[in-house]
């Protein structure tokens, strides 16, 4: 499948996102508390069984070719020890959870509601972890770069078709529990994607296979934080963790050196 231009894949996924997040509101406020309590834990394991399938990227051949069979075990673990630190000293988390709490303000004021103390936290921290779930299924994994540097390479929008599909019905479930955080979500998609095709444009393929693997067998455990958080089993720190994912491919290309 060819686009008409670069670009349109991300368009066409970011539609996806928006249309499916109306629609889990538009359900998701007709169902029983214990309905959306059961579609959250559904949601939970469905994301551990993705960041398994993600993870399992620590053993391709690409990635162990480049750095031998003991170094991808040791690069993720690397990588999620330097990124999580890195992003707990920059208080990635507390900032987002600050972004959550001004947007469900802002959310509550335009619906015309007023929220005390406790229910205000509450709606941050829905919108909060919609929206941070939702960006990390949506931004995290071999067919967001693959198919964003394709897109932008003039190679077609087959990988972002099948994506956009994907996640129209995933973000259709979030929404049903978390509300308007998965639709901002849709916003993640046009920046990480539109950089990404922006790369694929004016420097070509510029991350080798091995770097790939690396980011999505790191991204899988990040997602498996996500998961647990879902269950709530543990309230993991994702947000911290996020420059592991920047961290991997560079880790990656040293060790490989």
């Amino acid at each position: 499948m060819t686009g008409g231009f670069p670009g349109v894949g991300t368009l066409l996924n970011a539609a996806a996102v928006v249309v499916g997040s109306l629609l889990g509101m538009l359900i998701g406020n007709r169902l029983p508390e214990r309905t959306r309590d059961l579609v959250t834990d559904c949601l939970g394991l469905v994301t551990l069984m993705m960041a398994a399938l993600s993870a399992a990227a620590v053993v391709d051949p690409a990635l162990t070719t480049a750095v031998g069979t003991g170094a991808p075990v040791l690069i993720v673990l690397g990588s999620l020890l330097i990124g999580g630190i890195a992003g707990s000293m920059l208080r990635i988390e507390s900032r987002l959870e600050s972004l959550g709490d001004a947007a469900a303000r802002w959310s509550a004021r335009r619906r015309g509601r007023a929220l005390d103390g406790a229910a205000e936290q509450v709606e941050a921290d829905r919108f909060t972890q919609g929206w941070l779930t939702a960006t990390l299924l949506f931004c995290v994994g071999p067919l967001t770069i693959l198919g964003s540097l394709d897109d932008g390479l003039g190679r077609g929008i087959d990988k972002l078709a099948v994506k956009s599909v994907l996640d129209g019905f995933a973000s259709m479930a979030f929404a049903a529990s978390f509300g308007i955080g998965v639709l901002a979500a849709a916003a993640s998609v046009l920046v990480v994607q539109g950089a990404l095709t922006l790369v694929g444009m004016l420097l070509g393929a510029v991350m080798p296979a091995a770097q790939i693997a690396a980011l999505t067998a790191t991204g899988g455990l990040v997602l498996a934080g996500i998961g647990l958080r879902l269950l709530k089993i543990r309230q993991v720190p994702v947000g911290d963790m996020l420059p592991a994912l920047i961290v991997a491919p560079i880790l990656t290309s040293l060790v490989a050196r």
